[in-house]
């Protein structure tokens, strides 16, 4: 039997490269049984590209890996599952017209005389989706009709019905509920009970703090340094990862902001009355200023992207009116959102599949939105494109292989910056954000917090949506609280407190607040 102190899986002098790009530069990783093991690091440093070489994804240039004492190569996922190592993504791989049993065991179903035996394959899913905290999704249900937070979990439950030895997950909880995270949560310290070797990429730190038994720093495609969880604090193991001294995440607001009084011009840009959707949106009523970021809070699916959505003239059937400089008008398209007269822009909460076109250029995904300025009589000015793109590439700080590299390939933080990017070439005047943050280092977040400050004080308005609390304390000069659909409470300046955003989440009075932060132990 292993000595438990023993590396079950040892990964020596790894490197990879891409052209004249290094993704990784003689990388090393000790992996032990029975310990949840954080790998920590920037968009970019070469995490993604280390769990790729370990599954099978992709093939090193150089380096040697060991797994349970003998030295192994992966020439496919599928030899990298068939050994044990099984990776779950933040990027799904599910099928969404397939339901979640098919889904479970696409490429392995059980079969009974050469055919799918359709009852084992629901007993095992049920099976697979109770270890992975999500007993209650039906194996039968179309993924496409579960919400992104559940098809996760489905993802998790693939990855368990696979029986891994070491289980990787790769950024997994970023579009979980905070009830499900606490249930993954859950889950992993059972399977590491069990004896699993799990590795756990997350850019939320308290997600780490919770889970770690042990940390490993990347940066730039470079080994930093393996610590015991809690061996460090905050500040300094961020500051491995940026490498330089960690500045206060957010820039500071202005000072009128300490006063209930809503910032900026006392004319609103935008503002809605009544607006209604389904039974999802229920009577939305609120105003927004040019110079204001104005945060949407409250628990996850109470409509907050819906209310964007409904905004950006996506969503049909909506009631109520919107007004733009005073005047009533009718959004029924994105493309009348970002017109002119309005000047709206939605930045997505996926932006794999809702911001960005993965297969083709930077500079393709640039200049999209705004081909119609850049084009006369349908015919693309280059020049003016190229200017465009070289200005958004600068101010956003993107790095990337050139502008003609696919933007899939670049790292997720950079990714993200190309989708806002592509809306600011519009210079929109009203700017409305999906959770923009969701799965990006700390880094990049906090570049995006300075944009944000600077593009409100240069007379934007925007509507700012976030799950994460400390971005809408850090960030917004007002936060509507959603609950059921409703605004339950406005809060400003010094209101927005985390105590306040619990208890308003929660539909209770503000007084219960730091009872039930006490009794939690964290925000929702």
């Amino acid at each position: 039997m292993q000595d438990p102190q023993q590396p079950f899986f040892l990964m020596s002098g790894v490197s990879k490269h891409y052209g004249g790009a290094v993704a990784l530069d003689r990388a090393d990783l000790a992996v032990r049984r029975g310990r949840i093991h954080a790998i920590l690091g920037e968009n970019g440093a070469g995490k993604s590209t280390l769990l790729k070489v370990m599954s099978g994804v992709v093939q090193p240039d150089a380096g040697t890996m060991q797994l349970d004492g003998r030295e192994v190569a992966f020439a496919s996922p599928a030899a990298a599952n068939a050994a044990g190592i099984v990776c779950v993504y933040q990027e799904l791989s599910l099928i969404p017209d397939l339901s979640v049993a098919d889904n479970i065991f696409a490429s392995n179903p059980p079969r009974r005389f050469g055919m799918i035996d359709r009852r084992a394959q629901r007993r095992q899913a049920e099976a697979a989706l109770a270890r992975a905290g999500a007993a209650d999704i039906n194996p039968l249900a179309k993924v496409r009709d579960l919400p992104l937070s559940r098809q996760q979990m489905v993802e998790l439950a693939k990855g368990l019905a696979r029986e891994p030895r070491i289980l990787i997950l790769d950024e997994a909880t970023s579009a979980l509920t905070a009830a499900d995270v606490a249930r993954v949560i859950g889950v992993l310290k059972r399977l590491r009970e069990e004896g699993l070797a799990l590795l756990f990429i997350s850019h939320r730190m308290h997600e780490v703090k919770a889970l770690a038994d042990e940390c490993t720093v990347y940066r730039n495609g470079r080994h930093v340094r393996s610590f015991e969880a809690g061996a460090h604090s905050d500040n300094e193991v961020v500051e491995m990862m940026i490498g330089r001294k960690y500045q206060h995440a957010f820039p500071a607001r202005p000072a009128d902001t300490d006063s209930a009084a809503p910032r900026g011009n006392a004319n609103p840009i935008l503002a809605c009355r009544d607006l209604a959707w389904n039974d999802t949106l229920r009577g939305i009523s609120f105003s927004l200023r040019p110079g204001e970021i104005l945060g949407l809070g409250g628990l996850d699916g109470q409509g907050q992207r819906e209310l964007l959505l409904a905004l950006f003239g996506v969503l049909r059937g909506c009631a109520g009116t919107i007004e733009i400089d005073g005047k009533r008008v009718s959004i029924r398209s994105p493309v009348a959102a970002r017109a002119n007269g309005i000047g709206m822009a939605l930045i997505p909460e996926d932006r794999k599949t809702e911001g960005l076109m993965l297969p083709m250029s930077v500079r393709e995904n640039l200049s999209f939105a705004a081909l119609d300025r850049m084009s006369t009589a349908g015919v693309i000015d280059r020049a003016r494109q190229q200017s465009a793109v070289e200005k958004m590439m600068t101010l956003l700080a993107i790095k990337s292989f050139g502008v003609d590299a696919a933007v899939g390939a670049l790292s997720g933080g950079n990714q993200q910056k190309v989708v806002i990017a592509k809306w600011l070439v519009r210079q929109p005047r009203i700017l409305l954000l999906s959770d923009p943050t969701r799965g990006i280092d700390v880094g990049t977040k906090q570049e995006i917090y300075q944009l944000l400050r600077r593009l409100a004080d240069e007379g934007a308005a925007i509507l700012f949506y976030s799950t994460d609390y400390d971005e809408l304390i850090g960030c917004c000069d007002r936060v509507l609280v959603l609950y059921e659909g409703h605004i339950k409470q406005e809060l400003a300046g010094a209101a927005i407190t985390e105590q306040n955003l619990i208890a308003s989440a929660l539909d209770l009075p503000v007084a219960q607040a730091a009872h039930i932060a006490t009794s939690t132990g964290a925000a929702p």
